[in-house]
């Protein structure tokens, strides 16, 4: 029994010294290289408007390329409007999809041919950036001598369901992954990335041919870490925190779609899967049944399991108080990777099943 108190209180161990040591931008400097700033839009006519504003207010030699990817709403016209008469703005009718990519990877894949800079930002349209957040990131890539990194932003979680399952994405590197040995290791099994804000060096990219090797991925930001690190490139996921944010789902629908095309995907097979699972439920939820059957191991693990929750909600911005919610959280993630074993090919995403 003392197993569930052990693998809760390694869980804690990486996630404290993690907690000292990631990465957190916070310097700006003077860019003497022009940075390309990549932005795929698909149906975010609600989002054009605060994208545009929150890249027009950056400090820095910035161009920023934004592609409409065959929306069926007004992005594309919206994105015309709002950037007319900046010139630091490029907007492009994305070509049709290719049938050998999904959508994503094939809008970057056109954002990066028609880029030049040897720096490169590629951010969702749904993150929000403090005025020096991409001069930070880059500067904070510059600093490190990285070929990669991945400012992760905060995440916005204003429903009970978002509640439960947002958190649930830092702390799952942040509890597993040891960062600052996992960014020059060369071990792809450790890369960390999050596609929402990604920034890396034009040279690293095309030494995988741009995103041709991710074409067909779902988690295409983890997957693209993994192809480069496996190229020799160096890199892995910092603290965005302080200059990102964004809400990436607002409802409990939302965030069935959204893990429910990707969480298939996740751990390589079902029997990875099914291990992930077994895990989860061994350190974050047998430790608190174990605790009110009395066994005093049982109180011990689920201490350290939710001191991992807090570690993690202080750094990333989170609400600390959710922390206590752990158990009913990875009880949620257990479902939802089996509705996504269960729904693979038929969820709908931006108007295309994936």
């Amino acid at each position: 029994m003392i197993l569930f108190f052990l693998l809760p209180l390694i869980l804690l161990t990486i996630a404290a010294v993690n907690f000292v040591q990631i990465r957190t931008p916070s310097r700006t400097s003077d860019l003497t290289e022009e940075v390309g700033v990549m932005v795929p839009l698909r149906n975010e006519a609600e989002n054009v408007e605060g994208l545009v504003a929150t890249l027009a207010a950056q400090e820095g030699p910035f161009h920023f390329y934004l592609l409409d990817d065959s929306s069926e709403d007004q992005t594309f016209e919206l994105l015309q409007r709002f950037t007319k008469g900046d010139s630091r703005f490029t907007v492009i009718k994305g070509a049709a999809l290719n049938d050998k990519w999904i959508g994503k990877t094939w809008a970057l894949q056109q954002l990066f041919e028609v880029s030049k800079e040897e720096v490169l930002v590629s951010i969702d349209a749904d993150v929000r950036l403090s005025n020096d957040a991409i001069n930070k990131a880059v500067t904070a890539l510059h600093d490190a001598r990285l070929d990669f990194l991945s400012p992760y932003p905060r995440q916005i979680a204003e429903t009970f369901g978002e509640r439960l399952i947002q958190p649930l994405l830092q702390w799952s590197w942040l509890t597993t992954v040891p960062l600052r040995y996992a960014e020059s290791s060369g071990q792809k099994s450790m890369a960390v990335a999050n596609g929402q804000f990604f920034v890396v060096r034009r040279s690293a990219m095309e030494s995988i041919g741009g995103y041709q090797r991710v074409k067909h991925a779902v988690i295409d930001d983890v997957f693209l870490a993994r192809e480069l690190i496996k190229n020799g490139s160096t890199g892995t996921v910092i603290n965005g925190s302080d200059i990102a944010q964004t809400r990436m789902y607002s409802s409990w629908n939302e965030i069935e779609a959204g893990y429910g095309k990707s969480l298939s995907k996740a751990f390589g097979s079902i029997f990875g899967a099914i291990f992930v699972m077994a895990f989860l439920l061994a350190t974050c939820v047998a430790p608190i049944m174990l605790g009110l059957s009395g066994n005093p191991y049982g109180w011990l693990g689920f201490a350290a399991i939710i001191g991992t929750r807090v570690l993690s909600a202080l750094k990333s911005r989170g609400r600390v108080i959710d922390a206590v919610l752990h158990p009913i959280s990875i009880v949620a993630l257990v479902y939802l990777t089996i509705y996504s074993y269960l729904m693979r090919g038929s969820i709908q995403w931006k108007g295309r099943t994936v």
